[in-house]
């Protein structure tokens, strides 16, 4: 009997890595999955905190995937070592902060590491020519292969036609004819096959699954960057990014306001790393202070909490602050207006 070769697929939790890896199970390759956890996806934890997202799949997209074919998935914390790749792209940002290109080829060289280590014989991705801006383009996707290391050791069953042949094509571990020759951004190729496999759901997060290609979340991270006066981060302070309404009412501080219970209950982790508020008298929300103040900015600072809360239209609102050593005192303000707060404030 021929020797079963193995593969090991990238997983996102999106569609066209699973049609890749269904490919290629298809023709009788053994697969196994790996995901690669940044910190920067989008499922995380944010559909479980926010009430508005109750409705929302409480699970991890790459798990589910794997599951419906019904292979092992691998996930690798990569957090430290993907830090130069999002402060330090070779080939640069797109549109915001997402550094697709370095991105993928990161993510392929660290798979053929993976495949090198278990004994394992190619990789493969769900990429297809043209969907993406900056690394799924013809003249992008040999730089992954080369400067990943993987060279024609990685395979793209979904575009596989419309590219030279691979290493595994070549020795007749893959038929070339059973893959695809997809390209351009249209999904309907996808969806097509999804149904002829049996295929019923899927997600289909906007812009892959990362954090970085969101506008409003890289215009936030690049003031954090801003604020602190360097550029580095810590995996609490993209996580933090993620969740509340964030507001710079001055250049030396900024604050984090939970817009409902499921973020306050969030944020309530980290009191003990911030400076935080919260009105004693009347519900409202927790805000964290992320930076220095003094008593002028901590009356800001209130007025804005009772802005936000039930306090609104109170003439006067008793709000709590506490400090850093858990040292409490309790102002009273007047909450501000509507047209007390700037948009320039809004991040």
């Amino acid at each position: 009997m021929a020797e079963q070769r193995k593969a090991v697929a990238l997983i996102s939790g999106g569609l066209d890595s699973m049609l890749a890896a269904k490919a290629m199970l298809e023709q009788g390759i053994r697969v196994e999955g790996i995901n690669f956890f940044t910190g920067f996806c989008v499922e995380g934890h944010t559909h479980a905190i926010r009430r508005q997202d109750a409705a929302k799949p409480k699970r991890n997209n790459a798990l589910w995937v794997a599951e419906q074919l019904g292979i092992k998935l691998h996930i690798v914390d990569v957090i430290e070592e993907y830090k130069d790749v999002v402060l330090n792209p070779k080939h640069g940002y797109g549109a915001n902060l997402n550094p697709c290109l370095d991105c993928k080829i990161f993510m392929v060289h660290k798979a053929l590491e993976w495949i090198d280590a278990h004994g394992f014989d190619f990789i493969i991705t769900g990429e297809v020519v043209g969907q993406r801006p900056m690394s799924q383009r013809k003249d992008t996707m040999p730089v992954v292969a080369r400067e990943s290391g993987a060279e024609d050791r990685l395979v793209r069953p979904l575009c596989a036609q419309n590219l030279p042949a691979t290493l595994p094509e070549r020795e007749g571990w893959i038929d070339r004819e059973r893959m695809y020759g997809f390209s351009g951004r249209s999904r309907k190729p996808q969806m097509a096959l999804a149904k002829q496999y049996g295929f019923t759901e899927w997600a289909q997060p906007a812009g892959g699954c990362c954090f970085l290609t969101d506008e409003q979340y890289a215009h936030k991270l690049a003031d954090f960057w801003q604020g602190r006066g360097e550029r580095r981060y810590e995996l609490d302070d993209i996580m933090l990014l993620k969740v509340g309404r964030h507001l710079r009412p001055r250049p030396h501080f900024k604050m984090i306001i939970g817009r409902e219970e499921g973020e306050n209950n969030f944020l309530e982790g980290y009191r003990k790393q911030f400076v935080h508020l919260r009105a004693l008298s009347l519900e409202g929300p927790l805000a964290l202070i992320d930076g220095h103040v003094d008593d002028s900015d901590l009356e800001l600072a209130a007025r804005l909490v009772c802005r936000f809360g039930k306090g609104r239209d109170a003439e006067r609102v008793q709000v709590v602050i506490t400090d850093l050593h858990g040292e409490t005192r309790v102002m009273d303000v007047a909450p501000l207006s509507a047209d007390d707060v700037p948009q320039a404030w809004y991040l």
